[in-house]
């Protein structure tokens, strides 16, 4: 059977002046020729469709592109899945050549409650910073909990402790405690916003149960040394994915970033001549980190063979078209992944993170210099990996009074 050729594809109506563009928009943003052509066929039927009815480009609105679709699943087996989203691309390139009408926004039903959630999440870009990944987390926080509480505006003694603390409760039956503690900081967050707002007549955030942590449980999780080089060694290098990965584990391992801050880095975040990555933490803070020799050679090795084009001017790209950043999940599954391959427990990404301060005080390095690589704000929370070695305790802790130094 042959293998299909998106030059081969014939499309005739109104959208066969379109084919080229379509076509080259689709090798640059990454598709194979076998993608290519399936969707170049997609766009065949849909102007022979558009043809058949009369219907010109001008007016290809949902509702007709929805009727298309059930044609389509009528018409061809092989279409009998096609949905909206395997129609995407096509519309998304018509849409931007100005050819069909851009997409009608969603209507939602604004209530109170939405209009609230709305100005709590904008309120936690504008006045307290929070990255977007913290705004989506505490954002779903308020729609449980108003939600779950069937609250609107208005009523400002509606809200009360017992209502904070059954929710609370309901939650930490079905959570892990460190999923818990998200929970609960959103909740704070959320009505120390809602009382400044007037929305409550008294400010509940005492009301909110602390989370158990039990962080420090004896053990620091660092992943062994020989881990993490086989982790490495399992990475085929010969491939694009492979490059991406090991550049990715290096990053983790070596320098201590959080999935989300490894996400979020662009090919502009790169002083190459400097040796130095800005990295965007908690608070939006970005602070520069020395880049080590072979944790730069990996990235330039990712960017110069792996790394696809079109366009997108994040650093870690997804292995499929269309090239989308790699997303803080994606950089979770790369270590999971890895760990597979190596035959190893699996261990999550800020497994790695703990890797990287343990390394740097298992070679000497001053907590404090510890605490800058890791960005840490509080001190107490580098002195985590120094509760197994005496010698750095001792530099920190405090003589009791009356003793001998």
């Amino acid at each position: 059977m042959n293998r299909p050729s998106p030059w081969r594809v014939g499309v005739s109506g109104p959208l066969r002046v379109y084919v080229v563009g379509f076509r080259a928009d689709l090798l640059e943003r990454g598709y194979s020729e076998r993608s290519c052509a399936e969707h170049l066929l997609r766009m065949a039927h849909l102007s022979s469709w558009l043809a058949e009815i009369g219907l010109p480009p001008e007016e290809l609105v949902m509702p007709q592109v929805e009727r298309f679709l059930e044609v389509r699943r009528d018409r061809s087996w092989v279409d009998r899945t096609l949905t909206v989203k395997g129609m995407q691309p096509l519309l998304d390139h018509l849409r931007g050549v100005g050819v069909v009408p851009a997409a009608e926004p969603v209507q939602r039903l604004w209530g109170g409650r939405d209009l609230v959630i709305e100005q709590f999440a904008a309120y936690l870009v504008a006045e307290r910073g929070l990255a977007a990944s913290t705004v989506g987390n505490y954002r779903k926080v308020a729609e449980r909990f108003l939600g779950e509480c069937h609250w609107e505006p208005g009523d400002p003694a509606f809200l009360s402790g017992g209502l904070v603390n059954a929710f609370v409760l309901g939650e930490a039956s079905r959570r892990s405690r460190g999923s818990l503690n998200t929970v609960t900081t959103g909740l704070r967050a959320l009505l120390r916003f809602l009382y400044l707002h007037a929305h409550t007549a008294a400010l509940l955030v005492d009301a909110v149960p602390v989370a158990p942590s039990w962080r420090d449980q004896g053990v620091v999780r660092a992943v062994p040394a020989d881990h993490v080089a086989g982790m490495l060694a399992c990475c085929d290098r010969r491939t694009r994915v492979g490059l991406r990965d090991y550049a990715v584990l290096e990053v983790l391992a070596r320098l201590g970033l959080r999935r989300s801050e490894v996400a979020d880095l662009t090919v502009d975040d790169i002083g190459w001549r400097a040796g130095e990555l800005m990295v965007t933490g908690k608070g939006n803070r970005r602070e520069a980190l020395p880049v080590p020799v072979d944790v730069g050679e990996a990235i330039a090795d990712y960017c110069r063979d792996g790394r696809p084009g079109g366009g997108s001017r994040s650093l870690f790209l997804g292995s499929l078209a269309p090239w989308e950043p790699l997303s803080p999940s994606g950089v979770g599954q790369i270590v999971a992944r890895a760990c597979t391959r190596a035959g190893l427990p699996v261990v999550g990404a800020h497994r790695l993170r703990h890797t990287a301060a343990t390394e740097m005080r298992a070679a000497g390095a001053p907590l404090l210099e510890i605490g800058q690589v890791l960005r840490h704000r509080n001190t107490a929370t580098t002195m985590l990996y120094a509760r197994d070695d005496m010698t750095a305790l001792r530099v920190v802790a405090r003589s009791w009074p009356g003793s001998r130094k």
